[in-house]
């Protein structure tokens, strides 16, 4: 039964000729996963449980690489320079933005994953926060494979 329920978890958030790029739980048992088709290299977001995708974006784009941006500082020298290395994967959909983050600070050893949504108009923020034991991946790779185009927000 075990096996049934994640290949259908899978299979929901995660389409035949795709292959996760970075994926996470979150603290409340839903879903994130940042996906990128195999045969035209288009990139695609969702968001859900097991049994239904909440939120895609971008949907049926042709080239939907251009839809995202990556952006992250990196400060050196551990704790005593109070070193950090911020990375940012964000998208913009009808009046929010979607910020899917991966981040760390030497002070505290501090690592967080997850999004924020953050409504355009009002600002107002919304923290979804992921569940570290459960991240597959890393919005690392995206400052070194020119994947996708690099920004300069940063949203700490």
């Amino acid at each position: 039964m075990l096996g049934f329920t994640t290949a259908s978890f899978a299979q929901s958030l995660i389409l035949p000729g795709e292959e996760v790029l970075f994926s996470f739980e979150t603290q409340n048992g839903k879903r994130l996963t940042l996906n990128k088709s195999k045969a035209d290299n288009n990139i695609v977001y969702r968001f859900g449980t097991k049994d239904k995708v909440e939120f895609e974006f971008p949907g049926k784009s042709k080239n939907s690489r251009k839809d995202f941006k990556y952006s992250f500082y990196m400060r050196g020298g551990g704790v005593q320079n109070e070193g950090m290395d911020l990375n940012y994967v964000y998208f913009s959909n009808n009046g929010f933005k979607y910020v899917i983050y991966d981040t760390y600070e030497a002070v505290g050893r501090k690592q967080e994953i997850g999004v924020k949504i953050i409504n355009l108009k009002t600002q107002k923020k919304t923290d979804i926060r992921g569940n570290l034991k459960t991240r597959k991946g890393s919005l690392i790779d995206f400052r070194f494979n020119k994947f996708l185009e690099i920004g300069d927000e940063l949203f700490e």
